[in-house]
């Protein structure tokens, strides 16, 4: 009869085995869902946050603008219209913070140099003057903002900038149209529509280009692949650990 202690280790050595069997499987378990939650990965690029940025820092000049229009303009029709528009960018603002919390992504908190001349500008006009300033300007912005919504909403990988390129869509669309029924575009010094240059720095450069840009995403053939690799590892190395025992 055995001694005492060998049997203890014999049982020992079987508790280790089908402890490490146990935790080989359970390591699998608990990888796979984890890298298949991850696996959809951040869909995010550069084209997407051109449109982040180019919405959010839309609504930070043209709110205050439209706020202006609606107190000083001379035309009814502009009141009328400056009003609308610093509403609509409210909403607008609203989804586009919302979008960027959800996708972790940091938006501008103060509008660019060039939109604080443009309400400098405005702020230092009056009566017809400061209508024809209002008009022009905020025209010709909404007008290099649409191409980039464009190119984002056909190229985009993320679901979150989908959408919100649907809403900015309908948004600046509708703010051309009120601010076209103004009767103040001056078409004639608006800048004809062009598709940019490969090396084009402009927003819809960038979001070309953007679009085209990596991703960070995990294929599901290589969690799969993974998984079973350390299922067989953690299997092999418990074979061994029963063949020296």
């Amino acid at each position: 009869m055995a001694p005492l202690d060998s049997v203890r280790r014999r049982r020992g050595n079987r508790t280790h085995r089908v402890a490490v069997l146990v935790v080989t499987f359970l390591a699998g378990l608990v990888v796979l869902p984890g890298m298949a939650v991850a696996a959809p990965g951040n869909q995010m690029n550069a084209a997407d946050m051109t449109l982040l940025n180019g919405v959010r820092l839309a609504g930070l000049w043209e709110m205050p603008a439209g706020t202006m229009a609606a107190e000083k303009g001379q035309s009814a029709r502009v009141r009328e219209v400056g009003a609308e528009i610093a509403r609509q960018h409210g909403v607008l603002d609203e989804l586009v913070v919302q979008a960027a919390n959800k996708l972790g992504a940091t938006l501008p908190s103060d509008p660019t140099t060039e939109q604080k001349g443009w309400l400098t500008e405005m702020q230092n006009a009056s009566g017809a003057q400061f209508d024809q300033i209002f008009v022009t300007r905020l025209r010709v912005a909404h007008g290099k903002i649409f191409p980039v919504i464009g190119a984002v909403r056909a190229s985009t990988r993320d679901n979150t900038v989908r959408k919100l390129a649907d809403e900015a869509n309908k948004f600046v669309n509708d703010h051309m149209a009120m601010l076209e029924s103004t009767g103040l575009v001056r078409w004639q010094q608006m800048p004809p529509a062009a598709i940019p240059a490969a090396q084009n720095d402009s927003l819809v450069a960038a979001a070309q280009a953007g679009a085209a840009g990596p991703s960070v995403a995990i294929s599901t053939t290589v969690v799969w692949a993974v998984f079973l690799l350390a299922l067989g590892a953690g299997g092999y190395a418990t074979w061994r650990i029963t063949r020296r025992s």
